[in-house]
């Protein structure tokens, strides 16, 4: 059996400068689409303002982990960047938190813990329209 590739784009807006969007759902689906039964599934930002997380989808974890970015990189903390634009603190986080994350695919469905969602994290919102690309390679 030949490998197969399978890809789409969605989009997602976000209402706050910093937030937690769960998009396991619209992954899940694609992967189904895509009728690959054991491969590799790629969930990818293209934004440098932007990061994919995997965590619980639970309210107070999620403020938890907004706060936490917040902290952790925090707006006009005197960056360089901020001379040319006001958004190197959501240009940092993206860096160390990462635009994508690699799911293992077996009879057809993403392989994840029972607490484990897919979030895109607006790090720079809100914004009208970030894309999320899926790729999904295997047979």
């Amino acid at each position: 059996m030949a490998i197969k590739n399978f890809q789409e784009e969605f989009t997602v807006s976000s209402s706050k400068r910093t937030q937690l969007i769960d998009i396991t759902g619209k992954v899940e689906r694609l992967v189904k689409a895509s009728k690959i039964k054991s491969g590799l599934c790629i969930v990818f930002v293209p934004h440098a303002t932007a990061a994919v997380i995997m965590n619980e989808n639970e309210s107070g974890l999620v403020k938890d982990m907004e706060d936490y970015i917040k902290k952790n990189f925090p707006v006009g903390a005197g960056y360089a960047h901020d001379k040319i634009d006001d958004n190197a603190d959501a240009h940092v986080a993206s860096a160390f938190i990462g635009q994508s994350r690699m799911l293992p695919i077996k009879d057809g469905t993403i392989v994840r813990g029972t607490w484990q969602n897919i979030f895109v994290v607006e790090l720079y919102g809100p914004r009208n329209s970030r894309r999320v690309v899926v790729s999904v390679v295997g047979k």
